[in-house]
């Protein structure tokens, strides 16, 4: 049992939580002797939709073991989060193979790993081979829609794949977007050249989610006809945005979170394998990386094409409130409620009964990530202490 106070994150009311095994037993208000302005904030644990790795681990990775997937899964909880889903960047049938396989064992043998992942992401390699909409993804591996591919790789994960993203303008992608919805799997539009009228088809097949809204295209497109604008503009899309200050300015974060509202605006930090590392050249099969030294994550030998980002989950919930003006329920809903909203998982509410997946942090109105004091995951504090305002007189 657990005994977590602080301000709710959503009213900034001072509670104090209780939790008995998995779930919340009690939330009551709490009575402070003085101001609580300085106590911390009480929220669910964040979750994040395209994780790549941490550490220098790949979840892509040829080479990657159980022990590698869940020391790079759970480190994680140091920024609050408590659910993620892997992401598998286009590769080779072998590579995406072997870390779907190491991410089953790591779920198998951790049962705190196996609550973390949520699901299996497929980032390609159904994706355009174009420059410019394949991002840092290696040509090489960049092929059509494949059903028998993808159904071998799903066994392999044990059913985990329950997101996939892919350009509809490929050969076969509308065909396969039916089939995978079908199977229950979400499909998302990324990395692509699409027309306005592909976008359209691949929506009316059962796309769901528009992956980093805004990365992933051309440089240069048509003023009004273009994948960007009629992903926005396109009601039954969500949308992932990655706000970590490097892959969208300010004033068009502003923008999606506006047109799309954050009831369908998820944050993801798209964390490389570099995350986590120090400033440096990287290199894997995948190709080379330069992390700069202001946190940028680039394509090695310039400094313009991303490869990724350095920055973790809690950063883009800082961001979020930084350039798009929304209030911390908003910011945290979009790193927590809506992820869990499209995959169908139990979104940890703050109410007698609800998942005890929380998390207790400050932030410092310059800084630019959030201060994580504590993690649970099911009731159980799994990163840091629970802090114990030094105001506090009791409780009802």
């Amino acid at each position: 049992m657990l005994t977590i106070d602080g301000r709710r994150y959503d009213t900034g009311e001072p509670v104090r939580v209780v939790t008995r095994g998995p779930r919340i037993a009690s939330v009551q208000p709490a009575w402070p002797q003085s101001d609580c302005a300085d106590w911390p904030l009480l929220a669910p644990g964040l979750f994040d939709v395209q994780i790549n790795g941490h550490g220098g681990v790949w979840f892509s990775d040829e080479a990657l073991t159980p022990p590698r997937a869940a020391e790079a899964i759970r480190a994680y909880l140091r920024f609050g989060v408590t659910r993620l889903c892997p992401t598998l960047i286009t590769n080779s049938f072998e590579g995406l193979a072997q870390g779907l396989r190491a991410i089953r064992a790591a779920c198998e043998q951790d049962a705190l790993v196996d609550h973390m992942v949520a699901a299996c992401h497929l980032e390609g390699p159904y994706i355009s081979a174009e420059d410019g909409p394949r991002g840092a993804h290696p040509r090489e591996y960049v092929r059509p829609p494949d059903w028998d591919e993808f159904r071998k790789l799903q066994d392999i994960s044990g059913g985990r794949v329950r997101l996939l993203t892919l350009a509809p303008e490929t050969p076969g992608a509308i065909d396969f977007i039916r089939q995978a919805a079908a199977a229950g799997v979400v499909i998302a539009i990324g990395h692509t050249a699409a027309t306005p009228e592909q976008i359209q088809a691949a929506v009316d097949a059962g796309a769901r989610l528009s992956t980093h809204l805004g990365n992933g295209a051309h440089a240069l497109v048509h003023r009004h006809r273009n994948s960007i604008w009629e992903q926005a503009a396109e009601p039954r899309l969500m949308a992932s945005l990655i706000v970590d200050g490097h892959h969208l300015p300010a004033s068009l974060v502003r923008a999606f979170v506006r047109l799309k509202t954050p009831r369908n605006v998820l944050l993801t930090c798209d964390a490389a394998g570099w995350a986590g590392c120090r400033p440096g050249l990287y290199e894997n099969k995948l190709g080379k990386s330069e992390l700069l030294e202001n946190g940028k994550l680039v394509v090695a030998g310039q400094r313009e094409l991303l490869a990724g980002s350095a920055y973790e989950t809690d950063v883009c919930v800082a961001k979020v409130r930084e350039f798009a003006g929304v209030s911390w329920r908003d910011a945290i809903h979009m790193a927590s409620k809506q992820p869990a909203q499209l995959l169908g998982c139990e979104f940890p509410r703050l109410r007698r009964g609800g998942l005890a997946d929380l998390f207790v942090f400050r932030h410092e109105p310059a800084a630019e990530r959030l201060n994580v004091l504590a993690t649970i995951v099911r009731g159980e504090l799994v990163y840091g202490a629970l802090p114990r305002p030094a105001c506090l007189a009791g409780s009802l």
